[in-house]
């Protein structure tokens, strides 16, 4: 059973979507996650000094950026590091990135990979997986 959504931020959280929405939609389907009860995470190849948005405030049961922690996607260690700061098993997570190299990388790890390409097959995707409505 899948309990944490791990996401990249530049090119997930970023794409604003193909609808022209408020807030970009895997920024929604976060919240939507977060709130019906699973685990967070934000897993970024960003250096030391970058912090995410104020709007990202909140959303995170943890967050993992490269540059803090000395590792970078797509080593299978970074994956490992960010289930056990979950406090899960690699096969707890689905991790979404748009560089299907680091989701060979995941899925090496043992977790579950979806390969951005769209917000809409993205959510379509990650609603089937854990088996919970993020779209209104």
């Amino acid at each position: 059973m899948l309990k944490a959504l791990v996401l990249d931020y530049g090119g997930v959280l970023t794409d604003p979507g193909e609808d022209n929405p408020a807030e970009p939609p895997l920024l929604t389907a976060l919240r939507k996650a977060k709130q019906l009860g699973l685990k967070t995470a934000l897993l970024s190849n960003a250096d030391g000094w970058w912090q995410p948005p104020r709007v990202l405030d909140g959303l995170f049961d943890v967050t993992i950026i490269s540059g803090e922690v000395g590792l970078a996607k797509p080593d299978v260690d970074i994956y490992l590091l960010t289930a056990t700061k979950l406090g899960l098993e690699p096969g707890e997570c689905v991790f979404v990135d748009d560089l299907s190299v680091n989701i060979h990388g995941a899925v090496e790890a043992g977790m579950v990979g979806v390969h951005h390409r769209s917000t809409r097959s993205t959510l379509e995707e990650l609603e089937i997986l854990l088996a919970i409505a993020l779209r209104d």
